[in-house]
């Protein structure tokens, strides 16, 4: 059986659920409350998978409506999202660099994961925000250490589909610019919307697209990916742990603002990227205000 993993509310309050086909092909929606309070690391470690199976094969989930419900991060914060730069030769070449030969790696905050379908707000001194459709891996077991490409695999619990939204300006030029100032912004992570269990697709052979205002930007496969999925978790445990409910984010292929080729995003846009077999993200664009643009509006509206 084929499962989804997708947590649905208002944000901060989502609800686990899973999606799951009936005999007709139909999808229907499963309340995981029985099972866990969320989807996280303590889900993941503890089997919850493998949990999930049994307890539907049983009937022991209550089928629940999704309708009119906010779709959030299928992954609860994570402990850690790592991730792996220039992972696509063809994207390194637009970016300026030599394809790696070791994967490089920076950090994200845990704060800048989001929801697939939420308001997205530019920075409000961003000029070059640009887009980053990547597959996201959610870890399921802890990587630390680990002596083979194959334990790195069992550690994988699914993947996601994922957004890195990066600020060029912030993170390239002189010498300020550093990747971590780039790659911090506010919901600058969307995730899923649905986590897959790593057992139902071929993570080396996924299409990835983006969209901008409905033309197509980004259109590539993992396959061109340097270092896969397993090579990526089992070098990233040779210097960190990884822990049940970490995402790491691959990298992105080629097609991105930075090639000079596209404008960046700009308030209003409407930007939407997939990856098969995990779903489809849309975010309108706007530009976020300032402390003192904030205050000064509410005191607008109150008077």
């Amino acid at each position: 059986m084929n499962l989804k993993f997708a947590r649905l509310g208002t944000a901060g309050n989502e609800q686990p659920v899973v999606v799951a086909q009936d005999t007709n092909g139909t999808e229907k929606y499963f309340s995981l409350a029985a099972l866990t309070g969320d989807i996280d690391g303590g889900f993941l470690a503890a089997d919850g998978i493998s949990r999930t199976r049994e307890a539907l094969a049983s009937g022991n989930l209550p089928e629940i409506s999704a309708e009119g419900l906010r779709i959030g991060s299928p992954i609860a914060r994570p402990g850690s999202v790592v991730c792996i730069g220039l992972n696509y030769t063809a994207h390194a070449a637009e970016s300026g660099a030599e394809p790696p030969t070791v994967p490089v790696v920076f950090l994200k905050p845990a704060n800048t994961v989001s929801g697939p379908f939420d308001a997205a707000p530019i920075p409000p001194s961003s000029e070059k925000y640009d887009w980053e459709v990547e597959l996201g891996i959610v870890i399921g077991r802890e990587a630390s250490y680990l002596s083979s490409t194959d334990e790195a695999a069992e550690c994988i619990a699914g993947y996601v589909a994922a957004n890195d939204l990066s600020e060029r300006e912030y993170q390239i030029p002189g010498a300020a610019g550093q990747w971590t100032k780039g790659k911090s912004l506010p919901s600058s992570t969307p995730l899923g919307p649905w986590l897959v269990p790593a057992g139902q697709l071929d993570a080396g052979n996924l299409g990835l697209r983006t969209w901008v205002n409905g033309e197509i930007r980004q259109s590539s496969n993992t396959s061109d990916m340097i270092f896969d999925p397993a090579t990526v978790v089992h070098h990233l445990s040779q210097y960190m742990v990884l822990e049940p409910g970490d995402v790491i984010l691959t990298g992105t292929p080629e097609g991105v603002a930075l090639s000079g080729r596209f404008q960046y995003i700009q308030p209003g846009d409407v930007v939407e990227l997939e990856v098969d077999g995990l779903g489809r993200q849309r975010r309108e664009f706007y530009r976020a205000q300032t402390r003192a643009e904030s205050l000064s509006s509410a005191a607008g509206q109150g008077a």
